[in-house]
Parts: structure tokens; C-alpha cells; sequence
């Protein structure tokens, strides 16, 4: 296939399209005028943020894939956002959230698990040659190092790639529907998190918690806010970027001394940078949140932090290539299903709980997505939550690797069959 080449290469002229991009979106979003308010009540502000970078990068005009925005906007601009917005996290409160979102995440790693066979099932019984492939090719081996991505993230996956032994060219096809059907199911919960009381109601869910965190997050927020000045500003900037310079210091550190000097710890993530790059990142917004930089929220620290987290969307979204589908039909058909039995499997559950959809959300994400998108999922349905999807995305690094090898003896089975 002929190599495409984008419109734009330069990242800073990528970064300055991606940005504008945003900029106008907000700003249509807060005008009076009928067509706008009646547009954004249909489509939420964070799917367009999302969405428009990733036709960019469907229609050529940019590249996700030979950009290195991404990178620079997980890796510095996320850790910031996550201190910045749990600097003023009420850590008793969230506690108070109680077991149903530990409850949902793990009927989201469940629906991965059961899902993946059922969906390779499913289709073989429509076209059986998708388990006629043999040795590294079979189509099992590849989809079970998406099961790893789905659960515990990059670095799960590649221990399943080495795992179960799928070729170079499927696991790059694996790649592709891994990444597209991700997104489209983050694109549909964006869309959801604009309407959590309606669904809410429909599936009859208790959310009084949730509200309740919100409320006295708002309460906190309206007490001590101020007019920022420069020195505020430079605070919150400095606050952000030195924790997150700690956290790569740490990350750098133990990462690869796990690897070297306590290998059995792999299979727990231990040895991935960017585990502990999150997990000290929000630590140590956490650990400020009991001093007095928790009064920064005042000036402004959770804005700040959702204005770096809202780029980090954009870079997300221009990873995806809608067009991709078109070279993998029956592959990407397999992912969506298996989507959509993971979805059924979190709604029964969550029924029979009366979990509310904030719960599903962000159970589902931080499984799928992983620490660099569950937060913003939770962040779309109120920025003082975005702690709550940090928390689980953690989890999943713990479970990826126990939960990606079951569900591939299970699709082994089903190819075996």
C-alpha cells in the first residue's frame, strides 16, 4: 500500500491546528446564538474535540501516526493535568463513592474476557475461514494481544504478543482495529457523559454520591475562587510541570530496575515507565490536596488542569483513521462485536446494581483506555471526578496481564473447536 504523506507535517503547525481547533470550539459553545445552543445540546463539547482531530487525520490533512504530539501530551501535559486537577480532590468523598465502581470495572474486564470469544464465535459461524488461518497467523493469537491492550494497556499487550506468538502482520492489523474501535466506543461515551441523568433514569441508578461529590466539590470551589493573578498562574504552572518532572524522575528510575533486578513484577506493569509516571503524577496531586496548595483550586488549578487535558483529546483523536476499516472489514467486525458484548455485559450488571452511567463510563475506559483516557471520560462528566478514572486505570494495569491470558486460552478454544 503506498505510503499516504499528510497535508501538514510539522507538529507545531499541527499543534497550532489542533489548538485553534479547540479554541473554537469553546468559544461556539458559549455563544447565545439558537443554532449553537441547540447544536451543543446534541453533540458534547468533548466528542467535537475529539472528533474533528480525527477526520483531520482521516482526510490526510494531518498524521497521528508520524506526529509526536501524542507522546509529548501524554507524557508532560497529563501528568500536569492530573496533579492540577486533584490538587482540590476531596479524598475521603470519593471514598465514599463506595464498591460499585470497583463492582463495574471489573464487569468491564469480565465483558473483555467473555467478549473476545464470543465475538470470534459469533462470526466463525458466518464465515468460518477467520479460523482457517494457521500457525502465527491465526487469527486468535492476534486477537488476544488486544485483549491485553483492553485491559491493562501497551505494555500487557506486548506481553501477550510475546505470549501467544502472533505474526509481525497481524499483530500490526490488531493494532488498527485495536485503536479504531477503542476510539469509536470513547467517542460514544463522551456522547453519553453529556446525558447522564437521562440514562440514569432509564436504567432506574442511584447517583446520589456522584451528585453529592459534584455539589461539595462546587460548594469548596465557590468559597475560596478569586480573580488569578500572574504569581497564581506561575504557581499552578509550576506545581503541574515539577510533579510531573518528579514523576519521569521516578518513572526513569524504577522502571528499568524492575525489569533488571525483579522480573516476576513484569507481568504487574511494575516495569512500565508510564505506570509510574501516572501513578506518582496523581499521588502527588493527591498528597496536596491535604496541604494548603488544595486553596490553588481557587485560582483557577482544575481549569488549567482541563485545558491540558482537552489537548490530550485532541491528540487522542487524531491516532484514529476512519479509513483503516476499509482494509480489515472482517477483523474490525470481530472488534466491533466484541464491543458490543463487553457494553452488554457491563449494562446487566449495572442494571442489577443500579450503578449510574458515570460508573460505566469510567469502569469501561479504564479498561479500554487505560490511564491516559479514563480521566478524561470522567472528567466530562464533572472535572473533580477525573481522579475516580485514575484510580481504576491502575487497576487494570494490575488484572491486564491475568485477565488478557485467560481470554486467550478462551479464543484458542474457540478456534480449536
Amino acid at each position: 500500500m503506498e505510503e499516504r504523506i499528510p497535508l501538514v507535517t510539522n507538529d507545531a503547525v499541527v499543534l497550532a491546528i489542533l489548538v485553534a481547533a479547540l479554541g473554537l470550539i469553546f468559544h461556539t459553545s458559549s455563544l447565545k446564538h439558537p443554532f449553537f445552543q441547540r447544536f451543543y445540546r446534541v453533540v458534547p463539547t468533548v466528542l467535537l474535540c475529539y472528533f474533528i482531530p480525527a477526520l483531520l487525520n482521516t482526510f490526510g490533512v494531518i498524521s497521528g501516526e508520524d506526529s509526536g504530539l501524542y507522546y509529548v501530551a501524554s507524557r508532560y501535559l497529563l501528568p500536569s493535568s492530573l496533579v492540577l486537577l486533584t490538587l482540590s480532590i476531596d479524598l475521603k468523598s470519593i471514598l465514599k463513592l463506595g464498591p460499585k465502581a470497583v463492582i463495574m470495572f471489573f464487569a468491564g474486564t469480565a465483558g473483555i474476557v467473555l467478549g473476545g470469544p464470543l465475538a470470534l464465535f459469533t462470526v466463525s459461524l458466518v464465515v468460518p475461514e477467520v479460523l482457517g488461518m494457521e500457525g502465527a497467523d491465526e487469527t486468535w493469537r492476534g486477537l488476544a494481544t488486544i485483549a491485553g491492550s483492553w485491559i491493562g494497556g501497551s505494555a500487557n499487550q506486548t506481553s501477550m504478543l510475546e505470549v501467544f506468538g502472533a505474526s509481525p502482520t497481524l499483530f500490526s492489523q490488531m493494532i488498527a482495529v485495536d485503536v479504531i474501535v477503542a476510539n469509536v466506543w470513547m467517542a460514544a461515551l463522551l456522547y453519553g457523559a453529556g446525558m447522564p441523568d437521562k440514562i440514569d433514569r432509564f436504567f432506574k441508578a442511584d447517583n446520589s454520591a456522584i451528585i453529592e461529590l459534584q455539589e461539595k466539590v462546587e460548594k469548596y470551589r465557590q468559597g475560596i475562587v478569586r480573580v488569578p493573578t500572574l504569581s497564581d498562574t506561575m504557581v499552578l504552572v509550576g506545581l503541574g510541570f515539577g510533579v510531573t518532572g518528579l514523576s519521569h524522575l521516578v518513572g526513569d528510575t524504577l522502571g528499568p530496575y524492575v525489569r533488571e533486578n525483579h522480573p516476576g513484577l513484569i507481568q504487574y506493569s511494575l516495569d512500565n515507565v508510564f505506570f509510574w509516571i501516572v501513578i506518582v503524577a496523581t499521588t502527588g496531586g493527591l498528597l496536596l490536596s491535604f496541604t494548603k496548595a488544595r486553596q490553588l483550586e481557587g485560582v483557577g488549578a482544575s481549569r488549567l488542569g482541563s485545558a491540558l487535558l482537552y489537548i490530550l483529546v485532541a491528540t487522542i483523536g487524531m491516532q484514529m483513521d476512519l479509513g483503516a476499516v476499509l482494509e480489515n472489514p472482517l477483523f474490525f467486525l470481530i472488534g466491533m462485536i466484541w464491543m458490543v458484548f463487553h457494553v452488554l455485559i457491563m449494562l446487566v450488571v449495572a442494571y442489577f446494581i443500579k450503578a449510574p452511567f458515570f460508573f460505566v463510563a469510567v469502569g469501561s475506559q479504564a479498561n479500554v483506555g487505560g490511564a491516559a483516557s479514563a480521566p478524561i471520560v470522567a472528567s466530562a462528566f464533572n472535572a473533580s471526578l477525573a481522579p475516580v478514572g485514575v484510580l481504576l486505570a491502575v487497576l487494570g494495569y494490575a488484572v491486564g496481564t491475568y485477565g488478557a491470558y485467560i481470554c486467550g486460552l478462551l479464543l484458542q478454544l474457540i478456534s480449536n473447536l
